[in-house]
Order: C-alpha cells, then sequence, then structure tokens
C-alpha cells in the first residue's frame, strides 16, 4: 500500500481506487492512515494491535471534517493508550453498543416483572409499584432521555429532565383507559429521578453498568400532604353521605367511604379486603400484602359493623365486590368526589380519609409512635402460627374509630330533622355546591 507523509497537499492529489478501498499509511506515525474509497470519500485511520496481540483498526474521522494535524494528533493519543494497554477500538464499540435509556427501562421492566429484580426488603418489586414505574418511565422519562446512553449521562442531565417534568415539558393526555392529564409539577419530577436512579442502580447492581454514572444527582423535595377534615367537615360529610344513601348512590362504595373514614386504611387495602382476612371477634384484619408487606391491622367495632352489613356476591370474596366479574370494587375515589360535592368541600382524596383518622387520634392524645402503629406504618407483620395486637392498640383504634362515627352520626342526626322531600329531588350525582342543605 502506498506509504507518504500525509499532508493536505497529498490527500488532495489521491485519485479515487477504481474498485476496492486504498489505504495510504502516514511514514511519520506507525498506524496512521487515509482509507480511500471508490466513491471519493476519505477516512482518517488508526491501526494497532491490542495487550492481546488482536489487530484493531478504527476510524478517526472524515478528511474535510478533520484536518490532516488534528487526525495525527488524535491517532497519537489512541496509540499511546494502547501502550498503557487500553484497547480504543473495543472501547469505541461498547459506546455504540451500550444501552440506551429506554433500552435500559425496557430490561428493568422486563426483569422486575418476572422477579429477578429485588426491591424493599430484599423482595421481588410489586406490580402495582411497577406500574406506577412503567407509568413514569412511559411518560416523563422516555420522552426526555430515552436516546440517552446510559453510561454517558451526567448529573446535570437527570436535573434537567427533573426540570422538564416540573415545568410540564412533558404533559399530554393519558392513555390506556386513564383519564385526565399528566401534567408533571414538582412531586412527579423527584419520583421520575428517584425511579430512573433506582433502574441505573439495579443494573449496575447486575452488572450491566461498571459505575452509576449519575450517582448524587438531587431529588426535589416531595410536599407532605397535610390535608385533615375538620369537625365540622366530618358532620358535613356525614351528612352528605346519609343524603347520598337515600338517593341512590352506590352502596358498595359508600361503604367502602365509611370503611376508610373509620379504620384510617389505605384505598387499595379497602377496596381490596376479602371476608376471610376479617376476624372480627379478634378485632383485626390480617392483610397477606400491604406497602408494608403482610401485616395485621386493628379494626374497631364500628367499622366491623359496616363490613358486616355488606352484601355478599356469589363468587367474589371481597367484603366490597365489582358488580361485574370476581375482582373488588374500585372506584371509591368518583364516589368520595360526588359526595364532597354535595358537602361543598374541596381538596379531599382517600389519603384525606387517612390523614384525618390519624390526626384524630393525635387530638385524642395518643403518640406518634401508637398512631404509627394504628396506621400500619410501624411492623405488625403475620407470622404463621401466632397473630397478636396489643390491647393498647385496639383501645386507640376504637375510640379513634368511635370518634369519627360519633361526627359522622351528628352530622346524620341534623339531615333527618330537616324536611328531606322538600330538601332535594334530584340525585346526588348533579347536586350543586349552593344546595340548601348544606348552606
Amino acid at each position: 500500500m502506498p506509504t507518504s507523509k500525509l499532508t493536505k497537499r497529498t490527500i488532495d492529489a489521491v485519485i479515487s481506487p477504481a474498485s476496492k478501498q486504498l489505504i495510504y499509511w502516514d511514514t511519520e506515525i506507525k498506524g496512521f492512515g487515509l482509507r480511500v474509497l471508490p466513491s471519493g470519500l476519505k477516512t482518517f485511520i488508526v491501526q494497532y494491535r491490542n495487550a492481546e496481540g488482536i489487530q484493531r483498526r478504527m476510524n478517526l474521522g472524515r478528511f474535510g471534517v478533520l484536518t490532516v494535524e488534528q487526525a495525527r494528533d488524535l491517532a497519537r493519543l489512541k496509540l499511546a493508550a494502547v501502550i498503557v494497554g487500553q484497547d480504543p477500538a473495543d472501547e469505541a464499540r461498547q459506546s455504540r453498543n451500550a444501552m440506551t435509556v429506554a433500552e435500559m427501562c425496557d430490561w428493568y421492566l422486563t426483569e422486575a416483572r418476572a422477579g429477578n429484580i429485588l426491591g424493599r426488603k430484599n423482595l421481588p418489586i410489586k406490580s402495582s409499584s411497577l406500574d406506577m414505574d412503567e407509568s413514569r418511565i412511559r411518560t416523563h422519562i422516555i420522552p426526555l432521555l430515552g436516546k440517552r446512553v446510559v453510561k454517558h449521562l451526567k448529573i446535570a442531565d437527570v436535573e434537567q429532565m427533573q426540570t422538564d417534568v416540573k415545568n410540564g415539558k412533558t404533559a399530554k393526555p393519558r392513555t390506556g383507559g386513564r383519564g385526565g392529564k399528566a401534567t408533571g409539577g414538582p412531586g412527579v419530577a423527584g419520583r421520575c429521578v428517584g425511579t430512573l436512579q433506582a433502574i441505573i442502580g439495579h443494573a449496575k447492581h447486575k452488572g450491566l453498568l461498571e459505575v452509576h454514572p449519575t450517582h448524587g444527582a438531587r431529588k426535589l423535595a416531595g410536599k407532605k400532604k397535610t390535608r385533615r377534615l375538620s369537625v365540622t367537615e366530618l358532620e358535613l360529610l356525614g351528612k352528605a353521605i346519609a343524603y347520598a344513601e337515600a338517593n341512590g348512590e352506590n352502596p358498595v362504595a359508600l361503604g367502602v367511604l365509611r370503611t376508610l373514614l373509620l379504620t384510617g386504611y389505605r384505598r387499595e387495602e379497602a377496596q381490596a379486603m376479602q371476608r376471610h382476612w376479617l376476624h372480627a371477634d379478634r378485632g383485626y384484619v390480617a392483610f397477606p400484602d400491604t406497602k408494608g408487606g403482610a401485616q395485621i391491622r386493628a379494626i374497631g367495632p364500628a367499622a366491623i359493623r359496616v363490613v358486616q352489613l355488606q352484601g355478599e356476591l356469589a363468587g367474589n370474596p371481597h367484603i366490597f365486590p365489582s358488580a361485574v366479574g370476581s375482582g373488588p370494587f374500585t372506584a371509591a375515589s368518583e364516589c368520595l368526589k360526588r359526595v364532597c360535592g354535595l358537602a361543598d368541600i374541596s381538596g379531599v382524596t382517600p389519603h384525606t380519609l387517612r390523614h384525618t383518622f390519624g390526626s384524630v387520634a393525635g387530638d385524642l392524645g395518643f403518640s406518634e409512635l401508637t398512631i404509627r402503629a394504628m396506621l400500619g406504618h410501624a411492623s405488625q407483620n403475620v407470622t404463621q402460627d401466632y397473630v397478636h395486637i396489643d390491647e393498647a392498640l385496639k383501645l386507640a383504634v376504637q375510640r379513634t374509630s368511635d370518634e369519627i362515627e360519633r361526627l359522622l352520626t351528628s352530622g346524620r342526626a341534623k339531615l333527618q330533622r330537616l324536611d328531606c322531600q322538600t330538601a332535594f329531588k334530584r340525585d346526588p350525582r348533579s347536586a350543586s355546591k349552593r344546595d340548601p342543605l348544606f348552606g
């Protein structure tokens, strides 16, 4: 093959070969050359043998994009790396073939759903958690960083994604049967960072990465939910529930709402309760799975009465059964919106009812540690042969449940003193906030 010192003049004078490629080697730096194709394309290359004696050849860049001197300097750097045992061509190949963020997210979801990735307490990640992870991945992470190679990410890239999500850059209508719009915001932005950082951490643990490239990225602090129902609002809610019940509201949905108010359970826990989990004689519900794993949770007499009044549906084991199939009822949130509309109460979610239960317990003088146990934050695991709840905890749950029932009943009593036949003549689903019953 031709050899000469490569200069701009000699390269400009090169005539393209008629068929196969032709390589011109530089006489100044061994291994530095110029490849010329029949099409006229001229590319700088470097050739060497790695530490294992295998010959490698890699492109440095096109002539015209790189000058001869730039290409020569780059060749010196690559050959210097070879001297200390590196393999620049292999590193470039790995870089080209490295996982993108989108590919790593797909890997994570596949492996996690197969139970091959462990989460809290070294247990497989729950499907409900994976559903939320996948929603953040598809809605926010992949649109912003999906094409980026994970190993090349920087902390600034992750924090910029967080800023973009917070500012609504990925806002769009939801798909897959979910209503509303994904709007982003600080809370979602912080959770997206947490999800991505966890995925990269799992990939590193599984050997897909040598280092966590974005370790140390700062996550926006979430806004703590503090909304609770006041005494007056609990009375209004009791009145609204009684009116809704008398005017055709779904009794199963109302049963869920009453249970949430009287237990402090999470919405998913209350809706999914099955009859054989309830041990009414001993005052507890044995949940085989919750956010904190399998737990036993105290339940007071007031809530037990609500649960035991629920009608059974053949073939469905749930206390609050779906009208279709064998699954649980899942639309309590929509019922809560309608009832709160009747009472002219705003900003209420199922979590508000849970927070209200804990707050009422605090008003009654129970300690933070006791309240955490009442809400299932403290460890109350189910063992195979022994189930026990401290009697003091049962008493705390009962007193809190009784106080909330008293306030709800007070609202119902006020409704009964009104002339219901003239107060309302319409479906509660269309009730106006200015309804005369609620002032």
